[in-house]
């Protein structure tokens, strides 16, 4: 075997969503999140088109995150279904959070590509934070509140009409035991056909 399986496996087994309100206050390293990064960008993509676009935000540029995302709950949320606590936890998530992560995807020039296939694969970019996240031991979570999908983000974003952002990637050490899973055996999802 060229790897050592067992520790892959792990790793994809032991990768959770962990709330922001569960990180503790380290900081974490900007060595760290440009792995996250550079291996977020190792995600398979069809005809190497690469749609990803990372916008970081740590320290004080938190906060312009946190503003933005608050005035759009406000703005986009019809009155009966605005909720003060959604308003609240999404403005506090990058607070709480040492590093935010918007991603977005960035449509290419090649239409012979469909769109799904772009989202497809910044998805699997997210998929690769998170896991090289779990590595270090740290916690993600992969937010994507009915606001990102709006023009009112992509301005915010800077992102062009055909663009889409992703959801935002929370980063942070856990404040608690890591959390245990389980998933159905693949007995009950997979047809086998020889």
């Amino acid at each position: 075997m060229k790897y050592n399986l067992s520790e892959i496996t792990d790793v994809i087994k032991n990768r959770r969503t962990i709330y922001p309100k569960f990180f503790s206050s380290r900081k974490v390293h900007k060595e760290i999140v440009e792995h996250l990064l550079n291996n977020a960008t190792w995600a398979p993509t069809h005809g190497n088109t690469q749609p990803w676009k990372f916008q970081v935000y740590m320290g004080d540029s938190r906060e312009k995150l946190s503003k933005n995302l608050g005035e759009l709950y406000q703005l986009l949320t019809p009155k009966d279904l605005y909720n003060e606590g959604k308003f609240k936890k999404i403005s506090s998530r990058p607070f709480l959070s040492s590093v935010a992560i918007v991603v977005s995807m960035k449509r290419g020039d090649n239409e012979k590509i469909p769109e799904i296939e772009e989202v497809e694969a910044v998805a699997c970019a997210i998929q690769n934070m998170c896991l090289t996240a779990t590595a270090y031991g740290l916690g993600s979570f992969w937010s994507s509140p009915k606001i990102i999908y709006t023009p009112e983000m992509n301005k915010f974003l800077k992102l062009k009409p055909e663009d889409k952002c992703l959801g935002v990637l929370y980063v942070g050490y856990p404040s608690i035991d890591w959390p245990k899973g389980q998933r159905k055996p693949i007995e009950y999802l997979t047809e086998w056909n020889e």
